[in-house]
């Protein structure tokens, strides 16, 4: 029986590894303008999805995080999102899951009065503190979103 069963096992590992080289998937690793240096990429499609690494309340005119405390920080970090999923033929509709880091999980309630405003549906989501961001920031968030 052991070894039916390890034949069998075989036989599909086999039937998957072939079955994943007749379908590559085509991988894109996205660099934004100015961000060439950065150890690690804006986003990267894979397929028809897009996976955005963990976005900041930086505003590249001023080269720092924007003033005002979580609220405004969490305004223009998902508005730095939205700009990078809009440059890779996505949207914030089409977005199916998020990962909100807070510097202080007390500021949970604020950060999400602003995070609503920027979905008509409702990611997949999850939130949770953490002890420091780069920058100093309040909050960081990623997300994985659907491209057309």
């Amino acid at each position: 029986m052991k070894r039916l069963v390890g034949v069998l096992l075989a036989g599909v590992l086999v039937a998957f590894s072939t079955a994943s080289m007749a379908h590559k998937v085509q991988v894109e690793w996205i660099v934004e303008p100015g961000a060439e240096n950065m150890p690690f990429s804006a986003a990267v499609r894979v397929g028809h999805l897009l996976f955005v690494s963990g976005a900041l309340g930086y505003d590249s005119e001023t080269r720092s995080l924007v003033e005002g405390g979580i609220g405004p920080e969490t305004r223009k970090t998902l508005e730095n999102i939205q700009a990078t999923l809009e440059a890779n033929g996505s949207s914030m509709d089409n977005v199916v899951k998020c990962t909100v880091f807070l510097a202080d999980i007390d500021e949970w309630a604020a950060m999400n009065e602003v995070y609503v405003t920027f979905f008509g549906n409702k990611p997949a989501r999850s939130a949770l503190g953490v002890n420091g961001l780069a920058l100093g920031a309040r909050t960081e968030i990623e997300c994985i979103a659907v491209v057309d």
